[in-house]
């Protein structure tokens, strides 16, 4: 009886903590998936995304990011004893799209998830970066892609966040299985080198999905994905710079 009760007291412990993680990843745009109560309650965290072969061999560099961990994405490569002082520029290249034949993301939303990674991509490091196109000294190659995205139900989704029941409901199904219900989602990979000689400089993969904040109430099908770009992005830009790369005190201008 006691052990029943013991085991009865863990698993509202664990149903409450979710809950409460939930409640408080639901105020954003765009989360992390979380464990779902059985990966908690076993020590486990989400699976990572899957490789797509875009970053080929560099997969076997990948870390998971660790309990506590500041690292924002679910796996992360950082090469040991870089100078990142010194790299002032970085060059984009266009952003490629890895999937199955069977992707249920059709080729003309590939190609507006692409054009608009990409244009995201520029905006927020030319916060802190000189934008360049071609290779040079001191300048960073940064090449993307996404490997995976699924669309929202807006209607539904709406649904889920307004009406108060409906958004308990979700919260549970969030505490249950780490994601929401008739939210989207991304899954990007990305890597960093040095333009002259390729070398590795990091690498990352990462995959979030739709929070059930009040502003995504309006968010189109695939604004979930394009919010985990924007996620993306800026946390690469701050990232950078907290590394000592970049010139964020002066003014850029785009060499072309």
């Amino acid at each position: 009886m006691k052990v029943r009760s013991a085991i009865e007291r863990l698993a509202s412990g664990i149903l409450c903590g979710i809950a409460f993680a939930a409640l408080v990843a639901g105020c954003s745009q765009t989360t992390a998936p979380e464990p779902s109560i059985v990966q908690r309650a076993q020590g486990e965290t989400p699976a990572p995304p899957p490789p797509s072969g875009f970053l080929g061999k560099d997969y076997a560099l990948l870390q998971p990011a660790g309990e506590g961990s500041d690292q924002q994405a679910m796996l992360r490569y950082l090469a040991p004893n870089v100078q990142w002082s010194k790299y002032k520029k970085v060059m984009v290249l266009p952003v490629t799209f890895w999937a199955d034949d069977d992707s249920k993301i059709s080729s003309k939303d590939q190609e507006i998830l692409c054009n608009y990674a990409y244009v995201t991509i520029v905006q927020y490091l030319s916060k802190n970066f000189t934008i360049v196109y071609g290779p040079g000294p001191g300048v960073l190659r940064l090449q993307a892609a996404l490997s995976d995205a699924t669309s929202a139900t807006p209607v539904l989704r709406s649904i889920s966040v307004i009406v108060p029941q409906a958004r308990v409901l979700n919260l549970l199904k969030y505490a249950a299985t780490g994601t929401y219900a008739f939210v989207g989602s991304a899954t990007a990979e990305a890597k960093l080198t040095d333009s002259e000689t390729g070398d590795l400089l990091a690498a990352w993969a990462d995959r979030r999905v739709g929070g059930v904040s009040v502003k995504n109430v309006t968010v189109w099908q695939l604004g979930d994905a394009q919010n985990a770009m924007n996620y993306w992005a800026n946390g690469l830009d701050e990232r950078l710079v907290s590394l000592g790369a970049g010139n964020p005190s002066s003014e850029k201008t785009a060499a072309r």
